[in-house]
């Protein structure tokens, strides 16, 4: 096991842009001023141990201090390598005394403050130090220090914590001198203990957060999701429950197919917990078919009919599927993929459920915890992996969706997302679970932005979620041609990180509608927590809200124990919400699924998220384990910089890539989008006031769009390469030549993020990175001038254009339409 590492650094040693740890901010009510907390007393036999500890191992007693409040500030940061102010004799202003917690034992974390002691390294830390420590108990340190730990190493009997009241109150002062109280504790009693192998916090913390910082306990129906429909459907037959492109299923005539469906796959041998595939395009037999799985008991699979027949046929073998439920002509893919699996199972849907079989519902027995679904989503290993999720866990989150986006008898829902998206379940079943609607939008529509628009209007729509990336390009047409959505009443956005510039940009143009910002993983049932947004927030980031019902969630470290309110940690799940594992695929399982240490019986699930909680029960998010980086020996959360870029003024989105390999080349470079161009060295200067040397990057570029994946993400590898291609000539590019293709050019430097002569007359709009998304922002950009069908057909920039000419030379307003907008404005 890794001792604790060298720590006093001699000045000369030091890197230049050392920065002081800071302690995170916990205050409901932030008011400028300061306060004391001196409730910390040292009992008259810790004082005299901790003396006799200090003998033993031949140090100062403020060597044991220093270590019990490294100790402190690295579970307070969450960080090992924590940097503290220090008072020392003689100095001008505080110096910064570092230290390195690795594992190891108390005894070796004292011997390692001892030598930090002798080498503090004033001057070498950017600005005044947010903590310092002071073993004088005179509490000396400068104004504007957010905490002063001071204690007499001379008479060690009070901790006094003084503490600005906007960045802690008196409850999280009194913790953090708890937490220094145990630390001491620790030393003295039992200095040859791993340090990392205890934690800081009470007994009292620890309940709370596991047992107070949890989503209220609602109890379940005890019946499935499919029971809830038959019920409505015998409610209400001759209410419309779905519908698409026109056409209208009653509750009854949805019912009766799903019924048929069921009975169908019973009749061909189908046994509980079965994984019965889907492969049909999203229309209103594939709700059918959804239904009538869960009817029958089997497990519901869905298959995209795009996908290459290799990864059909590799889902269909990890998920052991015997049966597969499809529509005439689906898929030339699917049938390449049977081919490999001999004893695969057939049933037509349209055939089946349009037939005349019986269509009474099936009442087949389905217990809570049965399995409901499997969903595959990419694994880190490049391998699919299949996310088994049980009926109870699906329900409660149908419910929740139900009561934060108020869903009710009348109220319809806009299924739009694709139905290997785990979201694509709740959108499609919710509304028929509460009474309402579910309208099937069209994919033709979504790469349509004013033609979905035209839709939800159309259709009614009061329930509407997008991932924020297509929230976006919504926005972006709603202001280029405002209109009413008069029935629209709650929009939920998921999927990514919410920005707050296009918080301010949807309650500028749509002020009534609430705003719910949900997150959640597959493998936990889909969204576990819901914040719901009347307004803009204050604070740079958006929350992710509290758990819903009967959804647990901790922040802890990497022993699964909670880390101190409001420090970052792994953001794990426990509760009904998480499912059973992964399919067929026991390794994974037992590294993501872990039995609950606090509540017996209950499965833990643990991804790579990370963030913290908020006072007031909420959890904020900060990004993915996987996105810490080490640049010159520094880690660096690349979503500490991305948050940072974002309160530039004038910056709408951004992102920062990393260049260079693992050495001292690595480099930060950022982008960012926003009204007007943003000059390099003015971008850069404005980090520099915000984050510390190493954390501000090398290089900054404006952009009108950033690059998006299909899934409407922000595309981090096409980021990549354009980062490590800046600067680089293209000589041989061939320009635009006529005023069309200079005028389309312009719209897809727009579009695509790129320099307006960064583009020639032959290039391939999806070469240069453009994906669905970005074709449906084009066909806002351009007024519809084409559309993203006319794309796919001629994506080289001069046929587009040729074509583009041609119809205005038809049209006497032809001229108008191709004029290229300028980048949606912040309001």
């Amino acid at each position: 096991m890794t001792e604790t590492a060298i720590t006093g650094v001699p000045p000369e040693e030091a890197p230049e842009d050392s920065a002081f740890t800071t302690v995170p901010r916990w205050t409901p009510h932030p008011v400028p001023g300061t306060a004391e907390y001196a409730g910390t007393v040292l009992p008259d036999r810790l004082t005299a141990a901790l003396r006799t500890r200090a003998e033993e191992f031949g140090v100062p007693v403020a060597a044991v201090l220093l270590a019990a409040h490294a100790k402190v500030l690295s579970a307070l940061s969450g960080d090992a390598e924590v940097t503290t102010g220090y008072p020392a004799p003689g100095a001008r202003r505080p110096t910064a005394l570092r230290l390195t917690v690795g594992p190891g034992t108390w005894r070796r974390l004292v011997e390692d403050a001892r030598r930090a002691l002798l080498l503090p390294t004033e001057g070498r830390a950017d600005g005044l130090p947010d903590v310092v420590f002071d073993p004088s108990g005179e509490g000396r340190a400068p104004d504007g220090t957010a905490l002063c730990v001071s204690v007499s190493e001379d008479d060690p009997r009070v901790l006094r914590l003084r503490h600005r009241t906007d960045v802690l109150d008196g409850a999280a002062a009194a913790r953090i001198g708890g937490y220094h109280l145990r630390a001491l504790e620790r030393i003295a009693t039992a200095p040859g203990e791993h340090h990392e192998r205890r934690t800081l916090l009470s007994a009292e913390e620890i309940r709370f957060q596991t047992e107070e910082l949890v989503g209220p306990a609602r109890p379940l129906p005890d019946r499935r999701f499919h029971e809830l429909f038959e019920e409505r459907a015998r409610e209400r037959p001759d209410a419309v429950a779905a519908e698409r492109r026109g056409t209208r299923w009653t509750y009854r005539e949805l019912n009766e197919r799903a019924n048929r469906l069921a009975r169908a796959l019973l009749s061909e041998g189908l046994e509980p917990e079965d994984v019965v595939a889907v492969v049909t395009g999203r229309t209103l037999h594939w709700m059918a078919a959804v239904i009538g799985v869960l009817k029958a008991g089997g497990t519901y699979l869905p298959v995209d009919p795009g996908y290459p027949p290799g990864r059909i046929a590799a889902m269909l073998t990890r998920a052991d599927c015997a049966l597969v439920l499809t529509e005439p002509d689906a898929s030339r893919n699917l049938d390449r993929a049977l081919d490999t699996r001999p004893g695969t199972r057939t049933l037509l849907v349209p055939d089946v459920a349009e037939g005349t079989a019986r269509a009474d519902d099936p009442g087949v027995p389905v217990a809570a915890d049965r399995l409901a679904y499997v969903y595959f989503t990419s694994g880190s290993t490049g391998e699919p992996k299949g996310a088994l999720c049980e009926h109870a866990g699906m329900l409660n989150h149908l419910l929740a969706k139900v009561d934060d986006l108020g869903i009710g008898e009348g109220d319809v829902v806009a299924q739009t997302a694709s139905q290997c998206f785990d979201i694509s379940l709740w959108q499609l079943l919710a509304g028929p679970l509460a009474g309402g609607r579910t309208l099937l939008v069209g994919q033709e529509a979504v790469l349509d932005a004013d033609r979905f628009l035209d839709t939800v209007a159309d259709g009614r729509v009061t329930v509407l979620q997008v991932v924020p990336s297509y929230l976006d390009v919504l926005l972006s047409a709603l202001e280029r041609a405002p209109r009413r959505l008069p029935d629209l009443r709650r929009v939920s956005v998921t999927g990514e990180a919410l920005r707050k510039g296009l918080v301010r940009r949807w309650f500028a143009a749509l002020p009534a509608v609430p705003l719910v910002n949900a997150y959640g993983l597959t493998e936990t049932s889909d969204d576990t927590n819901h914040e719901v947004l009347t307004g803009v927030p204050d604070g740079d980031r958006i929350p992710l809200g509290r758990p819903v019902a009967n959804v647990r969630v901790y922040v802890v470290d990497d022993d699964l124990v909670p880390v101190p309110l409001g420090a970052p940690g792994a953001v794990v799940f426990s509760g009904v919400c998480v499912g059973r594992g992964y399919v067929n695929d026991p390794e994974r399982t037992r590294d993501c699924y872990l039995p609950d240490p606090y509540h017996p019986g209950q499965r833990l699930y643990r991804g790579g998220d990370f963030g913290r909680w908020l006072p007031g029960g909420k959890l904020e998010y900060h990004g993915r384990r996987d996105a810490q980086v080490k640049i010159r020996g520094f880690r660096v959360e690349i979503g500490e910089v991305e948050n940072a870029l974002l309160r530039l003024p004038g910056v709408h989105d951004g992102a920062v890539v990393v260049t260079g390999e693992e050495t001292h080349a690595r480099q930060l470079v950022a982008f960012c989008t926003g009204p007007r161009p943003q000059a390099e060295d003015v971008l850069l200067r404005r980090l520099g006031e915000l984050l510390p040397a190493y954390m501000v990057p090398s290089s900054a570029h404006w952009r009108q769009t950033l690059p998006l994946t299909p899934n409407g993400k922000t595309d981090r590898a096409a980021l990549g390469a354009l980062a490590r291609n800046l600067g680089r000539s293209d000589g041989g590019r061939d320009a635009p030549r006529t005023p069309g293709e200079r005028r389309l050019a312009t719209a897809w430097a727009h579009v695509l993020g790129l320099p307006d002569d960064g583009i020639g007359r032959q290039d391939d709009f999806f070469d240069l990175g453009g994906t669905s998304l970005s074709a449906v922002r084009l066909a806002v950009v351009l007024d519809r001038a084409v559309s993203p069908r006319d794309l796919t057909a001629r994506p080289v920039l001069a046929d587009l254009a040729a074509l583009i000419d041609e119809r205005a030379r038809r049209t006497p307003a032809g001229p108008e339409t191709t004029r290229t907008a300028a980048p949606p404005t912040t309001p």
